[in-house]
């Protein structure tokens, strides 16, 4: 059986026909999708097609207009953020935001005590050590660089052992030595850990190393959905977005 089936028939997560308005404009149109544990579900557009809007009803930060989203065969539709992150459903962010006024260890201390069960220092340390960030507790969160805020915020996430990441462009501002780091952790997560992932991303190098399957969206709505070779080679993909592929990436128009 493909990871394709098991996310078919077996999904760890999945949204049905999720439509989304704001300020009288549609949205999203009937968005779908599923992913198994340890599948990477990457997700393509051109600007304003609705990735990171179906990415705030995807983690709770809004609620759809309809449709529903599940977990673990659970109803989550109408739960919020926090709630949907205390039953596993991680979430990291195009911009590394750090508390400024914290250290790391601060940041690493608030993250263990979120919710319970409290975490341990060794619990931090287990995931920093996944990520390969050196944890200097009295370095100020503000003066780390973007790649390590994105360790640190992965650090955050990842002592909790989250079965989903909803990863929004986790490349974005890094260089390439630095993408492939990210290309070699998404592999443990997915292939080693089992976890989910739904990747947002526009470096059409990376999702080509990592991606199980891609969804490619436009002004709302999926318009085709498969191998990353297959959809780039799709008629409706090129009249999307296709001519703003440019060494192997989008430009920066199609955020």
């Amino acid at each position: 059986m493909t990871k394709t089936q098991v996310s078919a028939s077996q999904p760890l997560f999945a949204c049905s026909d999720i439509s989304l308005d704001l300020g009288g404009r549609e949205i999203l149109r009937k968005i779908s999708l599923a992913v198994g544990p340890g599948e990477v579900l990457g997700i393509i557009g051109p600007n304003g097609a609705g990735k990171t809007s179906l990415f705030e009803v995807l983690s709770g930060r809004i609620a759809p207009k309809s449709g529903t989203v599940t977990f673990r065969g659970k109803d989550v539709t109408r739960l919020r953020l926090h709630e949907r992150a205390r039953l596993g459903i991680g979430r990291t962010y195009q911009t590394p935001v750090v508390p400024e006024d914290l250290t790391v260890g601060e940041v690493l201390k608030a993250a263990r005590q979120a919710y319970r069960p409290y975490l341990t220092g060794d619990h931090a340390e287990w995931g920093a050590e996944l990520v390969r960030f050196k944890i200097d507790s009295h370095k100020p969160a503000s003066r780390l660089d973007t790649l390590d805020r994105r360790k640190l915020l992965l650090t955050c996430l990842l002592m909790r052992h989250p079965p989903l990441i909803l990863m929004d462009e986790p490349a974005a501002g890094l260089i390439n030595s630095e993408v492939d780091e990210f290309d070699d952790l998404i592999r443990i997560l997915s292939k080693e850990m089992n976890v989910a992932i739904i990747i947002v991303e526009h470096r059409i190098e990376l999702l080509a190393t990592i991606a199980d399957r891609v969804m490619v969206m436009d002004a709302g709505e999926t318009i085709s959905e498969g191998a990353l070779d297959i959809v780039l080679n799709d008629p409706r993909v090129h009249a999307a977005y296709f001519e703003n592929v440019v060494e192997g990436s989008l430009d920066e128009e199609a955020a």
